[in-house]
């Protein structure tokens, strides 16, 4: 008797979060849905309620109700876009999961290229913005900034432009559910399990309806919590800049003395005892800064320790 080794269709879970996008979710919903159909595939849409106050969470259950393959998630109250990511990361039960935005800046049309380079072998498919439309100044400067900094700051992984419009295989969905901390970046989570990955980049969509929902203050706060969580450079800073001080301090100091009084001001820089205090003062200061260093290197360990995060990740 033979066997049937037609290949299993890929189930697909699609997440997207959601805070206030009631004006626009049906036609978006229409479209993801448009989307998904016909491709071969099983899908689950899941998505994520982050505690909307303008009828998000009555539009998402009318959707729900008219299609079995839209499973909602109502989350209590407003905890925030990572959080309600992550909950929709812990609830999929896809071979791949893909995460887009409700307000239709992630290039729908593109989904099927994200899941044609998941098959060829991709383990993370990241989306990686070239550019946005209507996109300000403010924001467009301070992107740039934003991914200079993580460069400069040796965070690992990290691809300037790159979005949470990203697909990730099962087997790093169970590696991401491993990772317990609290003031959590998705992305850069999914950056550190590692895996094989490729990028697609694309041209982020103008918003159809409503308004940003993340502030200048909510950027400024996400980007504070990328320095903090991928990088322990800014805790050393005080440490570096301690040695250097005492270094600089010490020298001047030394040739000072030296200038003054072993040689008798042979440069008539006519050195006053008041400067030569203001340079042991500096070189006190350098004495605290390094001490403070070096007690981040133990704090650094110690948050180490409280993320929980596993030692190692298996591949395959």
């Amino acid at each position: 008797m033979a066997h049937d080794s037609k290949p299993k269709p890929l189930f697909l879970s699609v997440i997207v979060p959601v805070f206030n996008e009631a004006e626009g979710l049906v036609s978006f919903n229409r479209a993801l849905l448009n989307s998904l159909d016909g491709k071969g595939w099983h899908y689950e849409v899941i998505y994520v309620d982050d505690g909307s106050t303008d009828g998000s969470a009555d539009v998402i259950k009318k959707i729900a109700r008219d299609h079995a393959s839209v499973k909602p998630i109502y989350l209590s109250r407003n905890f925030g876009k990572e959080q309600a990511t992550t909950a929709g990361l812990h609830a999929a039960k896809g071979d791949a999961a893909i995460m887009l935005d409700a307000d239709g800046q992630h290039p729908i049309e593109l989904i099927p290229e994200f899941v044609k380079r998941w098959e060829h072998g991709a383990q993370v498919v990241i989306g990686v913005r070239v550019a946005n439309q209507k996109e300000g100044f403010v924001k467009r400067a301070g992107s740039k900034s934003f991914y200079r900094t993580l460069k400069v700051l040796g965070a690992p992984g990290i691809v300037p432009g790159s979005t949470d419009f990203r697909l990730v295989d099962k087997q790093v969905l169970a590696a991401f559910r491993q990772l317990t901390e609290h003031n959590r970046i998705t992305r850069a989570l999914i950056d550190w399990v590692g895996f094989d990955r490729e990028y697609i980049s694309f041209v982020a969509n103008p918003r159809e309806h409503g308004k940003a929902t993340y502030s200048n203050k909510k950027l400024l706060k996400l980007a504070i919590n990328s320095f903090v969580s991928l990088s322990f450079a800014p805790l050393y800073l005080s440490g570096y800049l301690g040695i250097v001080i005492t270094l600089l301090s010490f020298v001047t100091g030394v040739f000072a003395i030296m200038e003054k009084y072993a040689f008798g001001d042979p440069f008539g820089l006519n050195i006053t005892g008041t400067a030569i205090l203001g340079l042991m003062i500096l070189f006190l200061v350098g004495i605290l800064l390094i001490g403070q260093g070096l007690l981040a290197v133990y704090v650094a360990r110690i948050y180490t320790e409280t993320q929980n995060r596993p030692l190692y990740v298996v591949k395959g």
